[in-house]
């Protein structure tokens, strides 16, 4: 499949988190589902079967790639070995798109596991536009960042989260991964207006969707969404991405699926409902009728 090939395939509607449990009969699969997206860091052996067998993939279904460890928000800057074994993998794999997230996971060498949230301030931004910066010439190509999901207000935050993207969009040419769950968790967690959030969001700069499971937890008494991806996305997820994509057009929606993996039916029913969304979005594009 050529690059331009894969591009078009990837534009025309939703896809499926690829987990390595589905890696020998998702090509059988392959007339039904769209496009696939992989973490990247779960394939940065330079061989071996399980990146042969996602290149097998990659020649029938279009592909992106989402890294987890770039730690884009860290005021140490991106890591280079981690930038060159992605610049290898991306120049292998050529996906459509290649993404990361607006947090940090590192610091003085030591790597953490989870994807920490930063104060919203001209200094932090001034991190995170070095470091996009110097991820997307590191890699030959622009990144897609994601927002994130939020458990608990930080103080000292100076600008929205929205505005924060828009700016970081605005100097360094990135786009825009929209997480439609981390949306629906934090305004929940946090006491926002996720309607609100999405009008302000700069969904001109948005290149890719994502939808996702979360669990509910109760802490101190108080209740708590937990972004988990660990089930079916939830109706009030599912009504503001069909609201983003009213608003800012249809874009590709990825459905993630990554704790307690169901069997694939189960991932292509879920991009089967994130498709009629976007066919929906693409006839009010048209100006025709939406179907009964």
């Amino acid at each position: 499949m050529s690059a331009n090939t894969t591009r078009a395939a990837a534009g025309r509607g939703a896809g499926i988190g690829l987990r390595t449990v589905h890696l020998a009969e998702i090509r059988a699969a392959s007339q039904i589902i769209q496009w696939v997206e992989v973490h990247s860091e779960t394939f940065l052996a330079e061989g071996g079967p399980r990146l042969r067998a996602l290149e097998a993939v990659r020649r029938d279904t279009a592909l992106s790639c989402h890294s987890v460890g770039l730690s884009l928000g860290s005021a140490g800057g991106v890591d280079p070995e981690h930038l060159r074994r992605l610049r290898l993998l991306y120049d292998r794999l050529d996906p459509w798109a290649v993404s990361d997230h607006l947090a940090w996971s590192a610091h003085a060498g030591a790597y953490l596991n989870d994807l920490l949230p930063l104060p919203y301030t001209s200094e932090s931004l001034a991190a995170v536009v070095r470091n996009v910066d110097h991820a997307q010439h590191a890699l030959g190509r622009r990144m897609l960042v994601e927002n994130p999901s939020r458990y608990a207000g930080i103080a000292g935050c100076e600008i929205p989260e929205t505005a924060f993207l828009a700016e970081l969009v605005r100097r360094t040419g990135c786009g825009l991964l929209l997480d439609v769950n981390n949306v629906h968790v934090s305004a929940v967690n946090l006491g926002l207006d996720a309607q609100a959030y999405l009008d302000a969001f700069p969904l001109e700069a948005v290149g890719e969707f994502h939808v996702a499971g979360h669990a509910k937890a109760t802490v101190d008494g108080v209740p708590l969404l937990i972004d988990d991806h660990g089930s079916r996305v939830s109706p009030a997820v599912w009504r503001l991405l069909a609201r983003a994509l009213r608003r800012g057009g249809p874009r590709p929606v990825l459905v993630e699926w990554d704790n307690h993996v169901p069997a694939l039916p189960v991932l292509i029913g879920e991009a089967a409902q994130a498709q009629n969304l976007l066919n929906a979005a693409r006839d009010q594009d048209a100006g025709l009728p939406a179907a009964a």
